[in-house]
């Protein structure tokens, strides 16, 4: 009995020995995460904004130094599962909180208008820190595309006169935009280092203008049953993606028009079906997203119907069997666009980034650009470049170094127009964001795409997107790998488009979660 005693408390005298190791190693990493987080309260300085430039009601204060690199931050906290709250009491525990907006409390077009106002005020009053300041302002943005986007289409409408550049911190599940100009495509660390690591890199960021592009939708209303595009489950429209024009703004009269605005890329057929299947699952079971891991791997499971595309996506729903597409290169001169008959999806890319990172346009090599007039994809040279995919087995050659998609054409403009009848839905998607779009039996529907201008955008110094006027850019470039010739060029026309709209296009409507704007 004595023994057992003895062995018993033996037993817990080391239970408890183990648990007091235990928590004194937990405690000691704690202490070193700590420790570690070395900051020089100097270095914040070039970020922090006074309180009385971000609140009109503030009384004007003295500033003992003006910030190098004024930030604004907008973090969509209910992105990247936990991470986008993370992020956001991290922010506003190193900056005035002041300056670091939840996109989920408020908008941006609210916020940027408000602050602007008052930095005109303020340089009225003759306040040079405010002119400063606004001289030097910059963005960040953490979310999905389609949080960037937002911001972006906010900035294009409000048509500042020193319109500020953006940084994209990658919160998503693709996050095209932040790889495209070298932010990374992982969701990033929410610790205090990881977000000095990246203001330090915003800091010391470059400039690039970047095409944007206006997107117009036109039908005959229907005598019954809506027309309106179906985002998942239902909703009202895609998202930010497209708002319905009332009258007297691009209308014509007995049509529905539609119209909307993207930097990355638009695109429709089979890979837009997999991206609306995929959010539809999404906002059915929010549940069973709550990581980038986990969404990428049950986008790559839906994604693989798409190896078997002639069981999910019948040969009547291939482009050229849908719409007759047209282009233009040179202004007012329209040309047909040859669609090979197997093409079951078709990308109008803007930016070198696609589908978590991929290029599908590639390089041309010496031949293609001179038989065929084809250029690198730059980013801001008015034209979008076109590709076709037939399959998912035809997708797998961009895994190869210098693999691309069928190089249909580049365009300044390019218009769909769907035959009637020949089909009675097909799927579109614009920067990430898809959306089921009926289309009439006995009327045609017509998508033009037309260049808008431009937007200030943050890169690295070492990101893989290039601008036609950067004379770092290589001119000459590494043949790439043969494929086969597909026609033609491409060509568009003139029609004054006004803008995203600011208050009504990109205002996210009250009923969406911007959790799920990926």
């Amino acid at each position: 009995m004595c023994s057992c005693l003895k062995q018993s408390t033996a037993t817990r005298l080391s239970e408890s020995s183990h648990q007091f190791v235990s928590l004194y190693i937990i405690f000691r990493c704690l202490e070193a995460m700590a420790a570690s987080f070395h900051h020089d309260p100097e270095f914040f300085k070039d970020f922090i904004i006074p309180n009385y430039i971000l609140r009109p009601d503030a009384e004007v204060e003295s500033v003992p130094y003006v910030p190098n690199c004024p930030v604004l931050v907008f973090i969509n906290s209910r992105s990247g599962g936990q991470l986008g709250g993370s992020l956001l009491s991290t922010y506003r525990s190193l900056l005035n909180e002041k300056q670091v907006f939840d996109l989920g409390e408020e908008a941006p077009d609210e916020v940027l208008r408000r602050i602007f106002l008052n930095l005109e005020k303020l340089k009225l009053n003759g306040d040079e820190i405010a002119v400063d300041i606004q001289k030097k302002l910059r963005l960040i943005v953490a979310g999905g595309d389609g949080t960037a986007g937002w911001l972006l289409g906010v900035v294009c409408d409000l048509k500042l006169s020193h319109p500020p550049p953006i940084a994209t911190v990658p919160l998503g599940t693709g996050n095209n935009l932040p790889f495209a100009f070298g932010w990374g495509k992982r969701n990033p660390g929410t610790d205090p280092n990881s977000v000095v690591s990246f203001l330090d890199q915003v800091l010391k960021a470059k400039e690039m203008k970047i095409d944007n592009w206006h997107i117009l939708m036109r039908m005959r209303a229907p005598t019954e049953g809506s027309l309106d595009p179906i985002a998942p489950l239902e909703l009202p429209h895609s998202l930010h993606a497209f708002h319905r024009v009332t009258e007297g703004e691009d209308n014509v009269e007995g049509c529905l028009t539609f119209r909307g605005g993207f930097w990355n890329y638009f695109s429709m057929g089979m890979d837009a079906q997999v991206s609306y299947a995929f959010h539809s699952e999404r906002k059915l079971h929010p549940e069973k997203f709550k990581n980038q891991l986990v969404n990428q791997s049950t986008y790559a499971k839906i994604g693989s119907t798409w190896f078997f595309a002639p069981l999910f996506h019948p040969s009547s729903m291939n482009i050229a069997q849908m719409a007759k597409v047209e282009i233009m290169k040179c202004h007012g001169d329209w040309k047909p666009l040859h669609i090979p008959h197997g093409i079951r999806s078709i990308v109008c890319l803007n930016l070198p980034s696609f589908s978590g990172g991929f290029n599908p346009w590639g390089t041309p090599n010496n031949r293609k650009r001179r038989d065929r007039d084809l250029t690198p994809p730059y980013v801001d040279d008015g034209l979008l470049e076109v590709v076709g995919f037939r399959d998912a087995w035809h997708g797998l050659v961009l895994l190869a170094p210098k693999g691309h998609g069928t190089r249909l054409a580049q365009a300044h403009r390019i218009r769909f127009e769907f035959q009637k009848g020949a089909a009675d839905h097909t799927y579109m998607r614009m920067d990430g964001e898809p959306w089921k779009q009926p289309l009439p039996a006995n009327e045609s529907v017509v998508v033009e795409i037309s260049h808008l201008g431009q937007v200030n955008m943050l890169a690295t110094h070492n990101c893989r997107s290039k601008s036609v006027n950067d004379p770092s850019t290589p001119s000459r470039h590494d043949e790439d790998s043969e494929e086969e010739d597909f026609e033609e060029d491409s060509t568009q026309s003139g029609e004054e488009f006004r803008k995203f709209g600011a208050a009504a296009t990109f205002k996210i409507p009250d009923e969406i979660d911007i959790s799920h704007l990926s």
